[in-house]
């Protein structure tokens, strides 16, 4: 894990991969005054970009179907928000495109590239993890992020912050929705490893105004609950059936980051139980 400090001095920054975060993020920043680029694999996504004052471009680094314009580089940030896909047999092609996005960068002269991970690189081996224990990913997508991260942080061409979400809610992905109504669901003690977008926005920006490179970054609300409070208060929340789990600790982590209080970055959502008290929580 480097040292968190690099000479940032941003005033354009490219967004690859706007889905779900990645167009929050890049709403956000023009708010504040960036020039954002976006970049989407569709064409009917470009003019909700455009939409946005976000530039947009179609990018695609997919085998047999890469193509991209050099301008989309031209930019003093790159953040990377493209996860694998689900099936394992796409996830296969996932280093390939990390590969060929590392080609881009350096080739268009990137000097600093953020790469949005996840807390999956740890897998579950019932522990309390930080940005200093070493990844032991259990799922194929994991694993594949892991591969993404290791060729990207040691990457000769580029300054790269590694930033591992937890598990994402917000808008669109109410955690009322996920177990409302199921029955007999198990690891019911097992704690939440959760960050809302609002987070997840505050934490990318402090980055950027910071001018923080070089570095690992869990992001992950400091609060923990148990599985069976969390997600029944959220169904409750939701108005929706609540579900029920099994009283049991089976497999776990708590995920701690060390790096968030360092960087002097206040979560905005750092209590659950507060949250789902709020009128326009999620």
């Amino acid at each position: 894990m480097g040292q968190p400090t690099a000479p940032l001095n941003l005033q354009t920054i490219s967004i690859l991969g706007c889905g779900w975060y990645g167009i929050e993020l890049a709403r956000e920043l023009v708010a504040k005054g960036y020039t954002v680029k976006g970049s989407s694999t569709t064409v009917q996504k470009l003019q909700l970009l455009a939409e946005q004052q976000i530039q947009p471009f179609l990018v695609n680094f997919e085998k047999d179907k890469e193509s991209y314009d050099p301008l989309f580089f031209k930019t003093e940030l790159l953040f990377v928000c493209i996860p694998p896909k689900r099936s394992e047999g796409q996830q296969s092609d996932y280093l390939h495109k990390i590969q060929r996005i590392c080609t881009a960068a350096q080739l268009h002269k990137i000097s600093n590239l953020i790469f949005i991970s996840s807390t999956a690189v740890y897998g579950d081996h019932n522990e309390e993890v930080t940005e200093l224990t070493v990844p032991n990913p259990e799922t194929a997508s994991g694993k594949a992020i892991l591969d993404a991260e290791n060729l990207l942080s040691t990457h000769p061409g580029f300054n790269c912050t590694i930033l591992r979400f937890g598990g994402l809610v917000g808008p669109g992905r109410h955690p009322g929705r996920f177990f409302a109504g199921k029955t007999d669901i198990p690891n019911g003690l097992a704690p939440v490893n959760l960050i809302h977008l609002t987070d997840c926005i505050g934490i990318s920006i402090h980055l950027i105004q910071h001018k923080i490179a070089n570095t690992v970054i869990n992001a992950c609300s400091p609060d923990h609950p148990a599985k069976q409070d969390f997600y029944v208060a959220a169904a409750i929340n939701a108005k929706l059936p609540p579900p029920v789990f099994k009283n049991e600790l089976l497999k776990w982590k708590l995920i701690t980051g060390i790096q968030a209080p360092l960087l002097n970055y206040t979560y905005q959502v750092s209590n659950w139980a507060s949250w789902f008290q709020q009128d326009n929580n999620l």
